[in-house]
């Protein structure tokens, strides 16, 4: 933890790897593929000390829930819930279709029928995660929406994580965590039937369980631990830095802060804030020459959130290549994006915002393309199309286009 060097900030993005943790998940993954139940029931006892009765969540449990969640914060859920469901309605993909001269053309989504959510608990508990998920899947028109979460000592759920789920529209819950849990929704289990894609984020065990099962199920990214980094020059605020890095600290000692500011000062002040104020060493801060350092610095480590606190963040926008999501301007703190300002907290980690995107309805679909040629369009791409196929050695492609000319031929 602390003042560091520029090159230092992208020697640590370069240490993050999950191999480590892949290999410590695979016995755990190994053992619910082949023995379902009761390995899901001898892990729970043995990482989270909880001895299960039952590992579905019942109807009447969810019900109890209401009644041990304060109206208040029901409010606040359903506030997250219509920002959430608001946003991803109107970035959700659209079907399009387009009347060319020689045919018709386009393309549709398709919902997958089966979703696995992990909602993380142990250290915390997240409803917003539910709702992250959930209301995303939910639009898409996943039919089967599932979610795993970590009970508590008692084998009971949260209750706020019970309520969410409901909010948001899961069809199934069960109380189960760790790798143990993403192997049981990638495979199945006499309790838990497999689903076709895993979303949500976790802990480094989670992630590589993911990360591990993918061969075989689809999943969202890598998502987690989580990571922070914050461009800022002389005029930020030091002890508003300071809190949006320890949020992002407080949820795993192994998540990451960075800081990159033009100012020494700042450095200095942050660092101290962050130092008093959490145990947690993998806070970092580096003194840049300009912002534009930074941003190359920035594009380089691909954060999950990006903060751009100094004057005229709001133009730099376009030079943003790697990011899960961004924060413009003092006023936009992570914690609006992580609970109700309407984007997504699920987002990819350890620098692989280089190539996956943050979970939205698009992780929920796939899309099919369809094509209607005319007679013309025979015409016009035929002769094209059978010299291509010939010349890659495919005659009956080549034959199947012959015969239509041929055919279109004789009308004439």
């Amino acid at each position: 933890m602390g003042i560091v060097s520029p090159q230092e900030v992208l020697r640590i993005n370069r240490k993050r790897s999950f191999d480590e943790f892949i290999e410590k998940v695979r016995p755990i993954v190994n053992a619910v593929r082949e023995r379902g139940d009761e390995a899901l029931l001898e892990f729970t006892e043995r990482f989270d000390g909880v001895k299960l009765e039952s590992i579905e969540v019942s109807e009447d449990e969810v019900d109890r829930a209401y009644e041990l969640v304060g109206d208040d914060i029901i409010d606040a859920l359903e506030v997250a819930r219509e920002n959430i469901e608001r946003f991803h309605s109107l970035i959700a993909p659209q079907e399009t279709f387009i009347d060319f001269d020689y045919a018709v053309l386009g393309k549709r989504y398709v919902p997958l029928e089966s979703a696995g959510l992990y909602v993380p608990g142990g250290r915390a508990s997240y409803p917003s995660t539910a709702l992250m998920a959930g209301v995303p899947a939910k639009i898409a028109g996943v039919e089967r929406v599932v979610v795993c979460t970590p009970p508590a000592k008692d084998g009971s759920v949260s209750p706020l994580t019970l309520v969410a789920c409901d909010i948001a529209g899961v069809d199934e819950i069960y109380r189960v965590g760790g790798a143990q849990a993403i192997a049981a929704m990638a495979y199945g289990t006499e309790t838990i039937k497999p689903v076709l894609k895993i979303a949500g984020p976790g802990n480094a065990y989670v992630t590589a369980a993911k990360i591990l099962v993918s061969k075989d199920v689809a999943i969202d990214m890598p998502a987690g631990p989580s990571e922070i980094l914050v461009i800022a020059d002389g005029s930020a605020d030091a002890e508003v830095i300071a809190m949006d890095c320890v949020a992002q600290l407080e949820h795993d000692p192994l998540a990451i802060a960075v800081l990159l500011t033009t100012s020494e000062d700042l450095a200095k002040k942050v660092a101290g804030i962050v130092e008093r104020t959490i145990d947690n060493e993998n806070f970092y801060a580096a003194v840049v020459s300009s912002i534009d350092e930074a941003i190359d610095i920035s594009n380089s480590f691909a954060p999950e959130h990006l903060e751009l606190v100094f004057e005229g963040a709001e133009k730099v926008i376009g030079r943003i290549k790697n990011a899960g999501s961004v924060f413009i301007g003092e006023m936009s703190g992570v914690a609006f994006g992580d609970y109700a300002s309407g984007t997504n907290h699920i987002l990819p980690t350890s620098g692989y915002a280089r190539m996956y995107s943050g979970l939205s309805v698009e992780t929920f679909v796939k899309s099919i393309t369809f094509q209607q040629l005319r007679e013309d369009g025979v015409r016009r791409l035929g002769e094209s199309v059978v010299k291509l196929a010939e010349a890659e050695g495919l005659k009956f492609h080549a034959q199947s286009v012959k015969k239509r000319l041929e055919k279109l031929g004789g009308k004439d």
